[in-house]
């Protein structure tokens, strides 16, 4: 018998949103990817990093992506030492558990948000323990002096679009003994952020990606922000070549060009704008949203049935079989032609 580990024996793991393959066939609304290509500096950096024959690629890559974490503090007002690079914010996430909750010891996030904090939870052999929302969007029954090793807190939240307010945020963060990780992977989208607050609190820390406002889901690119102690732990875990060169040229390249990372942000915001005033228009229940996204709900209550006629006109969302979501759709926003084309679905189906 293989001796695995019991709690790697006995875990379903995470579910990723599904990929088809053939994806160029489908509109493709069920993951948060950008509707738009990166940057075109993009392209050139990674193009002009092969080379004409690719030899760069013999040698290892910078192991510390040390040029990535200055334009990043650039970019958001801190020195470089506060700044990690990540293989997606995934990794962080992954390690922020391994460095801070011990085997039994207690992290904690919010249900509904995403379901791949309990996963790396489980690998860890940490304690899950999560807070429901109440009906405002406030943490039911969050405590005074909350122990757990780690919180994390996911806002913009997904799937359901909401954001904390950051003076709200800052209230979780002085009733935790432990880490606050504000996952702030839609916060481009978002109207706030929480940068502020990791200057304040030495027990808070940002995590980023690249996946969603810069379109680089394919090249897996994250950070975090956080006191520079704390960066130190993370870089002492994390794999000592986590980007590589290709990876480390694109996201250089897309922090640097603002203008272009403006424009694409506009433009999903305007149509999720719109798509939501859509919606509500035909029936549709939906929670404001600061996301490329919304959560949104048909008069009869059945995401399920929605989900299936979408499904068979090849257009793809987010069905979440969790009672507290199996009512409503989790909706990427994509181009304009795309969400007029499933809003045209969307009013058939009924």
């Amino acid at each position: 018998m293989i001796p695995l580990r019991n709690n790697i024996a006995s875990m379903a793991g995470y579910v990723p949103g599904y990929q088809p393959p053939d994806i160029a066939s489908w509109i493709k609304l069920n993951t948060n990817e950008n509707p738009y290509p990166p940057s075109p500096e993009v392209v050139k950096a990674i193009t002009a990093e092969l080379g004409q024959d690719g030899a760069s690629l013999r040698t290892y890559p910078s192991a510390s992506s040390q040029t990535l974490r200055e334009i990043a503090g650039d970019l958001y007002g801190f020195d470089p030492s506060w700044v990690i690079m990540a293989n997606g914010s995934d990794e962080v996430l992954n390690n922020l558990i391994r460095a801070f909750a011990a085997e039994g010891e207690e992290i904690g996030f919010v249900h509904p948000s995403y379901s791949y904090y309990a996963t790396l939870a489980e690998i860890q052999g940490a304690k899950v323990r999560t807070f429901s929302l109440t009906d405002d969007l406030w943490i039911a029954g969050f405590p005074e002096n909350y122990e757990g090793k780690l919180l994390f807190l996911t806002t913009p939240n997904s799937p359901l679009g909401f954001a904390f307010t950051p003076g709200y945020i800052e209230k979780i963060a002085q009733r935790c003994k432990g880490m606050l990780v504000v996952d702030e992977a839609y916060a481009d989208f978002s109207d706030s952020n929480a940068l502020d607050l990791v200057r304040k609190y030495e027990n808070v820390v940002i995590t980023r990606t690249l996946s969603k406002s810069y379109a680089l889901a394919g090249m897996r690119l994250g950070l975090a922000i956080a006191r520079p102690e704390v960066i130190a732990a993370l870089d002492k875990i994390r794999d000592h070549y986590n980007l590589d060169r290709l990876a480390q040229a694109a996201c250089g390249a897309a922090l640097k060009d603002q203008e272009y990372f403006a424009e694409c942000c506009r433009k999903i915001r305007a149509t999720r704008d719109w798509f939501s005033g859509e919606l509500r228009k035909i029936g549709y229940d939906l929670i404001p949203s600061q996301g490329n996204f919304v959560f949104a709900a048909p008069p009869d209550r059945n995401g399920k049935r929605v989900y299936d006629g979408l499904y068979e006109r090849k257009i793809l969302v987010r069905y979440f079989t969790d009672p507290l979501l199996s009512a409503g759709l989790r909706i990427s926003i994509g181009t304009r032609d795309e969400m007029e084309t499933t809003l045209k679905a969307i009013k058939e189906i009924g």
